[in-house]
């Protein structure tokens, strides 16, 4: 009897190449698995793909809700943003898609995983630390490592020798990854950051200069940090990411171009859509502004830059991530309120945000006339904490 692996299959290219690969070449007996994580039409086709192409049993679990409420929404709660820039759509999905891969393993009785990420990349990472942290002793195999093709023009002429049809081609080589957070592109004519992102690459958001020419108006409704409803309409997290996408995604928001720095230690280009999820970290924020404590809010801020690695190295199942968790939920208790945004051309303006648990007055702020701040008490604050400042310059330092 051949030995059992469970293979993460989304039915693109690589992992195509592997499962047949896996089967032909090593002898296992390969059960694909594939997440549900909002990749909408291009799930249909996988099942009997997986198994036309040698599978001889086809997990596809609905992961969305999950996806959105414990890990997309935490990386708005934190605000966690690599690099300045990177929204970490497919960094908090591997975590995730590798947990429920050891779940099925364990059930399957199956000694071995795969996965189709390259040795160059960040998911190896991700997916293997997930493995190694939930089970120690799994068996993990990673062909990009052992195999013998050397690039995804290798893997297309496999493709085409055992007649598995592939996205991939030689005229649109980059390569893509969905959920309902993001869509992200790589690879290819997108190698040299020179060369600007074809327009019809785009899947999730018009160009903004095809934006609709009249702004929409938008509310968001946040409960201890999380979205909670969308223009008064209490949704589930995927429906309420799922309706804020096709929004954000008609006014031309949240295309991002970045060189990023990997965990591997080269630098590697992405472009990347995440209309729906840029919307979110705004919104936040201006909940945030009305709602956090000065000293918490510069405390939770000081660990965005060591959340966001945390993610985009993979080390979600780590005693480190489970102390930084605790330590945004309790940031969160007060971040309730809603938040009114514009949509237009590419951006998301904050008109107006309001909150019952509100830290700004009024009276304190006024430039008018009050009773409740004395002015002068201003003076001897400034002097206190110019006294280091002032004896520096008395002794000449």
């Amino acid at each position: 009897m051949s030995e059992k692996v469970v293979l993460a299959y989304s039915g693109g290219l690589d992992t195509s190449i592997i499962l047949k690969w896996l089967k032909l070449e090593k002898g296992y007996d390969v059960i694909a698995f594939t997440a549900d994580l909002g990749q909408g039409e291009e799930l249909e086709p996988v099942y009997e793909k997986a198994i036309t192409t040698g599978a001889s049993k086809v997990y596809i679990e609905d992961l969305r809700e999950e996806f959105v409420r414990d890990y997309v929404f935490f990386a708005i709660q934190s605000n966690a943003v690599y690099e300045g820039n990177y929204l970490l759509g497919t960094s908090l999905a591997r975590p995730l898609i590798a947990k429920k891969q050891i779940e099925i393993a364990r059930k399957e009785k199956a000694p071995a995983v795969a996965h189709g990420s390259t040795g160059k990349g960040n998911d190896q990472v991700r997916f293997e630390l997930t493995f190694y942290a939930l089970e120690p002793n799994i068996k993990v195999i990673a062909p990009w490592r052992d195999w013998d093709f050397k690039s995804r023009t290798d893997l297309i002429n496999y493709a085409n020798a055992h007649a598995i049809p592939v996205p991939v081609t030689q005229a649109k080589p980059y390569s893509s990854d969905r959920n309902l957070f993001h869509i992200s592109f790589e690879g290819g004519i997108l190698e040299d950051p020179w060369n600007a992102p074809p327009e019809d690459m785009f899947l999730l958001s018009v160009s903004p200069e095809k934006a609709p020419d009249k702004p929409e108006i938008i509310e968001l409704d946040y409960k201890d940090g999380i979205p909670v409803a969308l223009n008064g309409q209490v949704l589930s997290p995927a429906g309420l990411l799922a309706e804020l996408n096709k929004l954000a995604g008609k006014h031309g928001i949240g295309r991002v171009d970045i060189v990023e720095n990997r965990f591997v230690g080269m630098k590697s280009r992405g472009v990347y859509e995440t209309p729906g999820g840029t919307v979110l970290h705004i919104a936040h924020r201006a909940v945030e502004s009305i709602t956090m404590d000065r000293e918490v809010m510069y405390l939770r801020d000081s660990l965005i830059p060591y959340i966001a690695k945390l993610i985009y190295y993979g080390f979600w199942f780590s005693p480190e991530m489970d102390m930084v968790k605790e330590m945004v939920k309790k940031s969160q208790q007060n971040v309730t309120g809603t938040v009114r945004i514009k949509l237009y051309k590419g951006n998301a303006t904050v008109l107006g945000r309001k909150s019952p648990n509100s830290l700004y007055s009024e009276k304190f702020a006024t430039f008018e006339a009050e009773t409740v701040y004395d002015q002068k008490d201003a003076q001897g604050f400034i002097k206190l904490n110019a006294l280091r400042l002032r004896l520096k310059s008395l002794l000449g330092r």
